[in-house]
């Protein structure tokens, strides 16, 4: 049982942020956010795939012009992702956004962060203080000799404290860095400073090889102390790879319970049956499913009963053949051609 940190708990668009809340999924269109056809499109894709919150960027006033007919077509809470013009983050506010993420350092003068606030205060909407390795301040970088644990937090610390001393506090912070141990270093201090609570992820993690590994140490490892209430997996890819890797992240570390888990062994030259194409294609066919089931996919008899019996359904490969197991017991043998047919009809049957 893992021990999440007690945070403040803030709101976007109905769903809860902080601890004792679920830890949400989120992530970010790479549409033309006023083409609302092909942004409604990949968000569907994204609520499909399980992402709670979605996050866009705002570049000019058409994209925040666009945000009611996005939100009137969709299911999940927006957010706004602004970059260097307060007016726009002003706009998306009035537009009906359910939150903004915001670095105030790229904002430019404080009067311009005011405004920001003022607009969120109004609307009763959060702001994210998303401070990343690549935009802190060079008086900071300067004081702390470049980028580092102390840079990232002075620099999130300072942004907070202006918004604090606005008397706004609706704020979960990041504190991004491409490096995974120098993100957790800099969460980890940041968490034993204050309350407020984070969304995690490692910034320009990579193409999904490469950025699930990262992910999973950067945003795990600190999942596994407690810390952390909303992550986006960050990827070189189509967005919908971010939740699923998300959702793998927090399922292994029982984090959360809902949808399929997938067991499989890594093969040996006791596998007798493609049990790598198998997978891939059990894989593919449970996308779209809406089902909460552990299944063992095992290549031969030595681990197949043991593992299907912690597992909902199953199956062991033999010579040309397999079974397929329900809470360890056989409850048919099949043709190696057949077995992924016959396996997703009694995935179907558990329904």
């Amino acid at each position: 049982m893992i021990n999440r940190r007690m945070t403040r708990v803030i709101d976007v668009g109905g769903i809860k942020i902080g601890n004792p809340h679920p830890i949400t999924i989120q992530s970010m269109t790479n549409t033309i956010t006023c083409d609302i056809e092909n942004t409604v499109a990949q968000i569907k894709k994204l609520e499909d795939a399980g992402c709670d919150i979605i996050r866009f960027a705002v570049n000019d006033f058409d994209d925040a012009e666009a945000i009611p007919k996005i939100k009137e077509k969709i299911n999940i809470p927006t957010i706004a992702d602004i970059q260097y013009d307060y007016r726009l983050a002003v706009e998306a506010a009035k537009h009906g956004v359910d939150g903004l993420r915001i670095n105030p350092g790229n904002i430019g003068e404080r009067w311009k962060v005011k405004e920001v606030v003022e607009a969120a205060k109004e609307r009763g909407i959060s702001i994210r203080v998303g401070v990343n390795s690549g935009s802190i301040s060079q008086e900071i970088l300067d004081k702390f000799s470049g980028v580092n644990v102390d840079s990232l937090v002075e620099s999130a610390l300072s942004e907070v404290n202006y918004l604090e001393s606005l008397g706004f506090k609706d704020i979960k912070v990041s504190l991004k860095a491409s490096d995974p141990l120098l993100n957790i270093r800099a969460y980890e201090k940041f968490a034993s400073l204050t309350d407020y609570p984070l969304h995690l992820g490692v910034t320009e993690a990579g193409s999904p090889k490469i950025g699930a590994i990262k992910s999973a140490i950067g945003i795990g490892s600190l999942l596994q102390e407690g810390i952390g209430d909303t992550i986006r997996v960050s990827l070189t890819s189509d967005p919908v790879e971010e939740i699923y890797v998300a959702k793998e992240i927090l399922k292994s570390l029982g984090l959360r319970r809902d949808g399929i888990e997938l067991i499989s062994c890594p093969t040996c030259s006791r596998t007798k049956i493609d049990l790598i194409s198998l997978v891939d294609e059990v894989e593919s066919r449970l996308d779209t499913k809406d089902l909460n089931l552990k299944i063992a996919l095992m290549g031969c008899r030595v681990n197949g009963p043991g593992e299907a019996r912690e597992a909902d359904i199953g199956i062991a490969g033999g010579n040309g053949r397999g079974v397929i197991f329900k809470h360890g017991e056989i409850v048919k043998s099949v043709d190696e051609k057949d077995l992924v047919d016959e396996l997703i009809k009694e995935i179907e049957n558990l329904r």
